[in-house]
C-alpha cells in the first residue's frame, strides 16, 4: 500500500512538470527571442526582391504592433497601481507579436497561391487567431497574464497581421515565397528555445521611460 501511495504522489508532480514543459514549448513561438529576428528577417527579404510597398507595410505592422504594447506595458508598469483592479493593462505580448507576425506570413503565402486578396485576408484572420488562441491559453494557463490581457494582445495582433494586407496591396511577383519560408523556418529552427526577458527590462526602466508626466 505504501508503494502505491508514493507512486500517486510522484504521479502529479511530474505530470505538473510536464504540462508546464508543454505549455512553454507553445509559448516559446511568440518569444521575442524569435519574433524580432524573424520580422527584421522577412522585412530585410521583402525590401532586397524589390517589393517596397510590402516592405514598408510589414515594417508599419509589425512595427506598430510591437510599439503599442510597449506603450501598453509602459503605462501598466508605471501606472499600473493606480487601477490594481484592471485586469486588462499589460496585454500579452507573446500573443500580440505571434498573431501579427504568423498571421501576415499566412497572408503572403496564401497570396502567392491564390492572388486575390480575400485568400490573403482570410490567411492573415485565420492564422492570427489560431496563434492568438494558442499563445493566449499557453500564457493563460502559466499563469502569466490574466484573460483580458491576452484577449486584448491577441486583439492588437490580429488587427495588424489585417493591417498588413490592407496597405500592402497586391504582392509582388519578385518575392521568392519558398526562400521567405524557408527563412522564417531557419531562423525559427534556429532560434526557438532561446527567451528574451524584454518584459523585465520594461518593468525595470517603466518610470523613466513613460513620456507623460503623469500616468493618463
Amino acid at each position: 500500500m505504501s508503494g502505491d501511495n508514493s507512486t500517486s504522489e510522484n504521479v502529479g508532480p511530474s505530470a505538473l512538470a510536464n504540462l508546464q514543459s508543454g505549455l512553454t514549448s507553445v509559448t516559446d513561438f511568440g518569444d521575442q527571442a524569435i519574433i524580432f529576428p524573424l520580422a527584421a528577417g522577412i522585412a530585410l527579404i521583402l525590401a532586397l526582391s524589390g517589393w517596397r510597398r510590402g516592405a514598408l507595410a510589414w515594417t508599419a505592422a509589425i512595427g506598430g504592433t510591437l510599439t503599442l504594447v510597449l506603450i501598453l506595458k509602459l503605462r501598466f508598469f508605471a501606472c499600473g497601481h493606480l487601477s490594481p483592479g484592471a485586469n486588462f493593462s499589460n496585454p500579452s505580448g507573446h500573443t500580440a507579436a505571434a498573431a501579427a507576425v504568423y498571421g501576415a506570413l499566412a497572408a503572403m503565402i496564401m497570396r502567392s497561391i491564390w492572388d486575390d486578396p480575400r485568400w490573403a485576408l482570410s490567411g492573415a484572420v485565420t492564422m492570427g487567431v489560431s496563434l492568438a488562441v494558442c499563445i493566449g491559453l499557453s500564457r493563460l494557463m502559466l499563469d502569466l497574464h490574466s484573460m483580458g490581457e491576452v484577449v486584448v494582445g491577441g486583439a492588437i495582433g490580429i488587427g495588424g497581421a489585417v493591417s498588413f494586407v490592407v496597405f500592402a496591396g497586391p504582392s509582388s511577383h519578385a518575392v521568392r515565397i519558398e526562400w521567405l519560408v524557408l527563412a522564417s523556418l531557419f531562423i525559427m529552427a534556429v532560434l526557438y528555445g532561446v527567451r528574451m526577458s524584454a518584459e523585465v527590462t520594461i518593468r525595470s526602466l517603466a518610470t523613466s521611460l513613460w513620456p507623460f508626466s503623469q500616468c493618463i
